[in-house]
């Protein structure tokens, strides 16, 4: 059986009332406070967190920055259940909410959005994609890009992936070049010199195609420079021909 993780700011009737159409659904689902110790106890192998929320985002911003890092280091999707949207969209970006319920909630087609996305997109044998970018657009579209064949984890910034690599080993990293505080040429610096993941395989995802900047980050070895600008199709087929050349080299080593 699948778990499920409710965080929740207080127990409703409208909490009880989704965990239970969850357990129809045949998941065991675990209800925590919206509290810092309770979530980090929890140990099990989540599918997705069920976020139920009636007060104002800004007032649990410590308790909300946690349980984002948690979810992307677990690559575990949230699902937001409550009002105040815009203030919470300040705390964890878009991109990594999975979807939002809202007033009017009919919980019968809340908890079968879940299962449907956790039976398309579930924890599953994939090769691991540490997508790296500013932008949230561009982070949604390589993740809907990638998703079918890869497991896809996103971070928003340089910070963001150097935190995420140290207690994680993607298969690959793809990093953009321009960010602010710390850009994609000083990401992969940062890569090259620590020995825990060293060697993760980077390729770079762009729209930075000049040649003194490209020239810059050769020098790193990074496994390949692709541009934004190219099709959507061409980026996926670049991707797969990087893990097929690997299984190849592998398999004659």
């Amino acid at each position: 059986m699948q778990n499920i993780l409710v965080v929740m700011e207080q127990n409703s009737f409208l909490v009880r009332n989704v965990t239970e159409q969850l357990k129809e659904l045949n998941y065991n689902t675990v209800s925590v406070d919206l509290d810092i110790q309770q979530i980090s106890k929890e140990k099990a192998s989540f599918e997705a967190v069920l976020l139920y929320m009636e007060s104002e985002a800004s007032g649990m911003t410590q308790q909300l920055v946690y349980l984002r890092d948690k979810a992307v280091e677990e690559d575990i999707p949230i699902f937001y259940m409550g009002e105040d949207v815009s203030a919470l969209h300040d705390i964890i970006p878009e991109h990594i909410l999975q979807d939002i319920f809202q007033r009017p909630i009919d919980v019968k087609v809340s908890a079968k959005v879940m299962d449907e996305f956790i039976k398309k997109h579930g924890k599953q044998v994939k090769k691991k994609i540490l997508v790296v970018d500013d932008s949230g657009a561009m982070l949604r579209n390589v993740k809907g890009w990638l998703e079918d064949k890869y497991q896809v984890i996103l971070a928003n910034s340089g910070a963001m992936a150097i935190k995420y690599l140290a207690t994680n080993r993607p298969d690959l990293v793809l990093l953009d070049y321009e960010m602010p505080v710390v850009d994609g040429r000083q990401v992969l610096e940062m890569i090259r010199t620590e020995t825990e993941f060293c060697d993760v395989p980077v390729i770079f995802l762009t729209s930075k195609n000049d040649r003194e900047s490209i020239m810059k980050v050769m020098e790193l070895k990074p496994e390949g420079y692709l541009l934004k600008t190219m099709e959507p199709k061409q980026i996926v087929q670049e991707v797969d021909s990087f893990f097929e050349k690997q299984r190849i080299h592998r398999a004659t080593m």
